[in-house]
């Protein structure tokens, strides 16, 4: 079914930040919009805020004057609900309750005519309930904006058990139309991103809960070797604990109780405490003004290095050995099984075991682990962690050596899979069962992911270039580490291993 004609009306219930934002989106695509609020003047306020929006594009030169104020014009303020009735999709955006929208619903199934559709932009509530009870449940689906929504590119269509196919092509297509990147996805708890996106917070919120290191250090980890824009304390901070965490608990509960998303009860003592984040002035950061934001820790050695062995293929580290030539490092090649010797230490990737576990059980004194990057070629930082038997002077040399590099060096307490490592393999993971169960394919959970929340790479495609078996592996030297179900690997990567395939 084709995209709805630029000529069709559509009407925003809901003047909030995301009702106005889709408001805009609708009306810049040539739509004519109209805007209802119950909250009397909300609508045109809205409105206004809007053109103010626009004015600032046209200042910096983004948007000429003319397309501004055909946009605007485009807009219109509904004062009553009965003005909605010629409308060609409903899109609410109102607030994140069940039973307010469900009478929503009922009084739009009504009131427009039997070919509108109605879509709900929750980002947390079944569209399977949000339909029950209707005379016509087919023409109810989800359209799942990211905030802002005229700057963020991704829009989940959101499929319930009665929502008609053809709907939801059409709303794919009027999404593209629009200049967005849709995904279809099936009405599942946290739809594609709030589910697969959930690892990325749970693990650095447990290594912070463990000691492994603290905030600052992690976040630094995660943008500065895994490519992440923001690590996961910041980006917490910038959603709202209470948002985030809430999220989080929806998620879990809708699982009934699946560890693997089991909220963090250092999160829920920030929101107890009322530390919300930027929107409070403190979350994990203190915010005030002339606060001092805290610096990672980092490593520095004088040890003098001028060559090492590498044994066998580091794998996806193999571009580190690149960066070590050019830094006029001299590197000996040698059979083996992917590790790289400089003076006493050895350095190994992370496979999820425990330093001191992996020194014991493969006989290696020394023993330096390193963690992921997305590109070894490119990364700024890099997190090691060491067994306990250990030596400072080994360590040294290994820090020495990644410092030739050109990286700065991050040190871990001794967990298993370390920061990146971990977090890849878990957003894999959840990735994996989402496509095992048809929530979507693995081309739109990789496009939801970094279209939706800007990851640098999309999950499946990382897991892919990292090795599925390396994957499989760090998770169920994870789960035996920890004896817990939250690491347990997606049947589908266990099949993806056994035949020997890839994601994409």
């Amino acid at each position: 079914m084709p995209a709805l004609n630029a000529s069709a009306t559509v009407v925003v219930i809901g003047a909030g930040a995301m009702g106005a934002g889709i408001a805009q989106v609708a009306a810049q695509a040539g739509h004519p919009v109209r805007l209802y609020d119950n909250r009397a003047g909300a609508a045109a306020q809205a409105i206004d805020g809007i053109d103010r929006q626009l004015g600032r594009l046209v200042e910096k030169g983004k948007l000429d004057a003319e397309a501004r104020s055909a946009i605007v014009a485009r807009l219109q303020p509904a004062e009553a609900i009965e003005a909605l009735a010629d409308a060609s999709l409903v899109i609410e955006a109102i607030v994140e309750n069940l039973e307010v929208k469900r009478g929503l619903l009922r009084q739009l199934e009504a009131l427009c005519s039997a070919d509108c559709i109605l879509a709900s932009n929750t980002s947390s509530l079944s569209i399977t309930s949000l339909a029950a009870g209707l005379q016509h449940p087919g023409r109810v689906l989800g359209m799942h904006f990211f905030n802002p929504a005229p700057l963020m590119a991704l829009v989940e269509i959101v499929s319930g058990l009665a929502s008609d196919p053809a709907l939801a092509q059409c709303l794919y297509e009027t999404a593209k139309a629009w200049g967005k990147q849709p995904v279809h996805t099936k009405s599942t708890p946290g739809f594609i991103v709030n589910r697969v996106a959930r690892p990325f917070y749970a693990e650095s919120l447990r290594l912070l809960q463990e000691g492994a290191a603290d905030c600052a250090t992690l976040d630094a980890l995660m943008r500065d070797a895994g490519g992440f824009r923001m690590g996961a304390f910041e980006l917490t901070d910038l959603i709202g604990h209470d948002v985030n965490y809430a999220v989080t608990c929806s998620v879990f509960d809708a699982y009934y109780g699946d560890f693997r998303f089991q909220p963090s009860l250092i999160q829920k003592e920030l929101v107890d405490a009322g530390r919300l984040g930027r929107k409070s002035g403190r979350g994990f950061y203190d915010y005030a003004e002339g606060a001092e934001r805290p610096h990672p820790a980092e490593l520095a050695s004088d040890a003098s290095v001028e060559s090492c062995v590498v044994e066998g293929s580091l794998g996806v580290a193999e571009p580190l050995v690149q960066r070590l030539r050019e830094a006029g490092v001299n590197v000996v090649r040698r059979d083996g099984t992917g590790l790289l010797r400089v003076g006493d230490a050895v350095l190994a990737l992370s496979d999820g075991r425990l330093a001191s576990q992996r020194a014991r059980e493969d006989g290696l004194a020394n023993l330096v682990l390193i963690d992921l990057a997305l590109d070894y070629a490119k990364a700024a930082r890099l997190g090691i962690s060491c067994a306990a038997a250990t030596s400072e002077a080994a360590r040294d040399q290994a820090v020495a050596l990644l410092q030739r590099a050109g990286l700065k060096v991050s040190q871990l307490a001794d967990i298993p899979g370390l920061a990146v490592l971990r977090t890849v393999a878990m957003l894999a993971n959840e990735g994996a069962d989402a496509v095992l169960q048809g929530v979507g394919t693995a081309a739109d959970i990789d496009l939801a992911m970094r279209a939706g929340v800007n990851y640098p790479q999309g999950p499946l495609a990382w897991a892919d270039a990292i090795g599925l078996a390396v994957v499989l592996r760090t998770l169920e030297n994870l789960q035996a580490a920890y004896g817990e179900e939250r690491y347990r690997p997606s049947l589908l990567l266990r099949r993806q291993v056994a035949e020997g395939r890839n994601f994409r």
